[in-house]
């Protein structure tokens, strides 16, 4: 049964999910899109092999957690992502990244390299230095708004998501329920200024876990060939193209949580050896 908690860290109370594993591996800690509460992502965890252990947090300004003291970027949130993990007691981990949750993970597996094991890109890109998506497209991002309002956030799916959303419009709930109230706008201004002047562009050649990169084939947000740049740069890393969207981590989990289960369960330290 997942255990949500509060853990209170330099000052900052945190808001912590941990869905236990049966499992002797390192925790899966996922690392979400911008705006976005822990919950979002629940879809995705209820796929992922019951023998690994889950933990998902809030970042400061999202969802239960507080507004942090000061400014942040992705640096300082990676060092403290690394202390909270040291409090609940983990010395290894893994990581996923989603949409802005990917450079967050990327930063992670940079700034911790004995620690993170293995490491999940999903929908995501190197930051500043990218093949940006269509200023259409951005401009709907610089707002919460598709977060708060249902009516809104069903009108720009299939502009914004692409892949099923397109097909399947009502699918928004995913992103877009009242019973699910995220943080400030504040909160969401911080995490875009996080990732100002940020780009993991140059250090990829030097982040050498296994790393399996998801990418929709259908990505308004993250044009598919930023997927394929990160595979052409990480020393170790494979990339699976799925047929949905930029959400594809929750209208796609069944098929996401069985490939991202395999590559962190499989053996030895090798990553996924399928690519497509």
């Amino acid at each position: 049964m997942t255990q949500l908690r509060r853990v209170r860290l330099f000052g900052h109370d945190v808001r912590v999910s941990v869905r236990p594993g049966t499992g002797s591996g390192p925790p899966l800690v996922l690392c979400n899109g911008i705006g976005a509460n822990l919950e979002l992502l629940q879809p995705f965890v209820a796929e992922v092999d019951p023998r690994i252990e889950v933990v998902l947090f809030d970042v400061p300004g999202v969802g239960g957690s507080p507004m942090p003291r000061v400014p942040y970027n992705f640096a300082l949130l990676a060092w403290f992502v690394g202390a909270l993990l040291d409090r609940l007691g983990y010395d290894r981990f893994d990581t996923l990244g989603i949409s802005w949750g990917g450079g967050l993970a990327q930063q992670l597996a940079f700034q911790f390299p004995r620690r993170c094991r293995r490491l999940v890109l999903v929908s995501t890109g190197t930051g500043m230095l990218m093949v940006p998506a269509r200023f259409s497209v951005l401009s709907k991002m610089l707002t919460p708004r598709r977060y708060r309002d249902p009516s809104y956030a069903k009108a720009i799916a299939a502009e914004l998501y692409g892949g099923r959303m397109r097909r399947q419009p009502g699918e928004v709930r995913h992103v877009a329920n009242e019973q699910e109230r995220l943080g400030s706008g504040t909160g969401y201004l911080l995490q875009l200024l996080a990732g100002f002047g940020w780009s993991s562009l140059p250090a990829l050649p030097l982040i050498r876990q296994p790393t399996l990169i998801l990418a929709g084939n259908d990505d308004p947000l993250i044009p598919l060939v930023n997927a394929r740049i990160m595979r052409a740069l990480l020393p170790n890393a494979s990339l699976h193209v799925f047929n949905d969207g930029h959400l594809g981590l929750m209208t796609s989990a069944d098929e996401l949580g069985r490939l991202v289960s395999g590559f962190l369960t499989s053996p030895g330290d090798q990553g996924a050896s399928s690519s497509s």
